[in-house]
């Protein structure tokens, strides 16, 4: 049972490791600067009469 949990718990390292750095490495497989994220945009909507209301609703408009 304790060989069966040590080939598990080794397998899951050897498998989770280079999937964690493979975003932050270019085609030769060299370490590179990652791209900045870009935060996600907010929509917005404003109703008929200038005020902020839910988008989707009626008479609303994203700005």
């Amino acid at each position: 049972m304790r060989r069966l949990l040590f080939a598990a718990a080794s397998l899951s390292l050897l498998v989770g490791g280079p999937a964690l750095g493979a975003p932050c490495k270019d085609a030769k497989g060299r370490f590179a600067k990652c791209p900045p994220k870009a935060p996600a945009k907010i929509i917005r909507c404003k109703s008929a009469n200038g005020k902020f209301a839910k988008c989707g609703t009626s008479g609303a408009h994203p700005i």
